[in-house]
């Protein structure tokens, strides 16, 4: 991988590089010493350092997966859906986008999204990503096809196959069931795991060239283990992290290689998101507003463009160790543990005491043309959807930025990604969007653990339909309906506010938001 660092961006990080390299960080991670981060992390540390070595260690999975994946096609199930969150499904659609491969990728709680999902059975295999199997998301998917399978009289043993550490609860479950499963290494975290199991099995069965995917992550790994200004580790984190005080968030633009903004979100933000500190990414494309002028608590990223802070560039197996490990240098300059996530439970727990107990949720506080507002962390004055947002707008200052989550079917409903743009046009602040409930697994961490400097506007809407989960006291809409307003809750308690946006007419309504933000 090639790292360039702009002539005026240069002398801002040379005093984080060479605290990176006087003190032997790099060479010290690539022999995996669990001490780089403080006695404190050093306990998480020993036990997620397996990445660092994964992209050799992964060759061994290889020929099963091509094996698995030559006697599938034979029979025709030339489908691959994968069910998995946060980590476990990242990486895997940014490897088929950039081969070019499809995958389908079930991330969502979405009923619309399950339902879409649900469909060619006759030619479908689908793998289940759980690291043990205790995801709420991941299980109620795993039920739906297990149901639908069934319905259409295929043997689910024959078309499910599992990803997961060995001895979890959904490894023992899957084995005595008889399903296909492949185990991970267990000391790596889920997104670190690009270059293991996780990435690799639905990848390698949807068609992705695997095998140069590892070479060229191994080919990389020799320039990473030493303390040397040649090493571009060294430079993206300090990029990165290298003067908190001056700048904590970038730019990623990333369009030359599709979804990697979306994965390298996730890395960064979980990683660093915590004790109050943290580095956010942004992710946006080359159209970005923020472009046209970066602010001053920003820097830029992107992929082959040397107008920018940084410009990055190599083989998507380079790119995703290099920044692995970047991200773990990033963390020792911030003080902080890189592999531990304190604050994901939190939306966790709170959606499960929702489905347990639904009066908890918040009240709608008005409706105004069909959307239904409430809010949390904030006194809105007046009962439209302007005035909602107005409001929160007002509270931007010099260090904020504003957050979409969206809970809506992310096929079905794509153009909402354009409300993150237009945001951050008239805020001159800059602005992320999620999908969720997937980003309750990665950039939900920064959002609760980090700097409190985020302003949240979910939306939500009406599904087409709902489904039923086998074997569960909850359906697929109630479900994200408790993590919406789970989320929104945690994020309030955290010293954020937060405007509720319900959607009746989705599409329909989107247009009056977009109106409603330029305006």
């Amino acid at each position: 991988m090639q790292l360039t660092v702009s002539e005026e961006f240069r002398p801002l990080i040379e005093p984080a590089v060479r605290r990176l390299i006087d003190n032997h960080i790099s060479s010290r991670l690539a022999e995996k010493d669990d001490s780089i981060w403080g006695e404190a992390a050093q306990e998480e540390a020993s036990k997620r350092l397996g990445w660092v070595t994964s992209a050799s260690d992964s060759a061994s999975l290889l020929g099963e997966i091509f094996t698995l994946r030559d006697s599938l096609r034979e029979k025709g199930i030339d489908r691959v859906v994968l069910c998995g969150m946060g980590g476990s499904s990242l990486a895997p659609e940014v490897i088929c986008k950039n081969a070019n491969v499809d995958l389908v990728v079930l991330d969502s709680t979405s009923p619309d999204q399950v339902a879409a999902a649900l469909v060619h059975l006759e030619r479908t295999v689908v793998v289940v990503s759980s690291k043990s199997g205790s995801t709420v998301e991941t299980d109620s998917q795993k039920r739906a096809f297990e149901s639908a399978f069934a319905a259409a009289g295929i043997n689910a043993a024959e078309r499910i196959v599992i990803v997961t550490d060995p001895g979890s609860p959904l490894d023992q479950a899957s084995r005595e069931a008889g399903y296909r499963v492949f185990n991970a290494d267990p000391n790596v975290g889920g997104r670190y795991s690009a270059l293991t199991a996780f990435g690799l099995v639905p990848s390698g069965l949807a068609g992705a060239d695997i095998s140069q995917l590892l070479a060229s992550a191994v080919s990389a790994s020799s320039a990473l283990q030493y303390d040397s200004e040649d090493n571009p580790a060294i430079w993206l984190a300090s990029a990165m992290a290298g003067d908190p005080a001056s700048w904590d968030k970038f730019l990623i633009e990333s369009d030359v290689y599709p979804g990697f903004g979306d994965w390298a979100e996730q890395l960064v933000a979980e990683s660093t998101g915590k004790e109050g500190r943290g580095v956010l990414p942004v992710v946006v494309t080359s159209s970005a507003p923020e472009f046209s002028q970066v602010p001053a608590d920003t820097i830029s990223i992107r992929a082959r463009n040397l107008s920018s802070h940084c410009s990055f560039e190599g083989e998507l197996g380079e790119l995703f160790l290099v920044w692995e490990w970047a991200t773990a240098l990033a963390g020792y300059l911030l003080e902080i543990n890189p592999f531990d996530q304190p604050n994901v439970e939190s939306a966790k727990i709170a959606a499960r005491a929702l489905l347990d107990s639904p009066q908890q949720a918040a009240e709608v506080e008005f409706v105004d043309r069909g959307m239904a507002v409430s809010s949390a962390g904030i006194e809105i004055v007046g009962q439209t959807v302007e005035a909602a947002l107005e409001q929160l707008m007002a509270m931007a200052g010099d260090h904020s930025y504003f957050s979409f989550h969206v809970y809506l079917n992310r096929g079905e409903y794509p153009q909402f990604e354009a409300l993150r743009d237009i945001t951050a046009a008239r805020t001159k602040r800059p602005t992320t969007f999620g999908w969720g409930p997937r980003f309750l697994h990665s950039t939900g961490q920064y959002h609760k653990g980090g700097p409190t400097q985020g302003l949240f506007i979910q939306i939500t809407g009406e599904a087409g339909m709902d489904l039923e989960i086998k074997d569960r006291p909850f359906t697929f809409g109630e479900l994200i309906a408790a993590q919406a307003a789970g989320d929104a809750n945690v994020i309030a308690e955290s010293g954020a506010p937060v405007v509720s946006i319900h959607l009746s007419e989705p599409l329909g309504q989107l247009e009056l938001l977009k109106k409603i933000i330029e305006s």
